[in-house]
């Protein structure tokens, strides 16, 4: 079995929510993860922000529609790190 274990997004989101509120709903859906939002441009209605977020096994999918339930899109995935278990 593989467990995603860091990934790092390239996300596009409106102002609102704001950072706290976007990283906590992303937080909701992997309990135990760390997640971490980088603003790293600002236009006149939205952020591109790069959310960095480590936990023992990501779920892609449902971090995914938590940002696109807040308004954001993905652009990509920057960086991401598995771990193969062992059965």
């Amino acid at each position: 079995m593989i467990y995603v274990k860091r990934i790092v997004l390239d996300v596009l989101k409106p102002h609102q929510p704001n950072g706290l509120e976007f990283t906590s709903a992303i937080a909701e859906q992997s309990p135990g993860a760390v997640v971490k939002l980088t603003v790293l441009e600002v236009d006149e209605q939205t952020e591109t922000v790069a959310i960095a977020i480590e936990g023992d096994d990501l779920r892609y999918n449902e971090i995914t529609e938590a940002i696109t339930n807040m308004g954001a899109t993905v652009h990509s995935i920057d960086e991401v790190e598995v771990e193969s278990g062992l059965e």
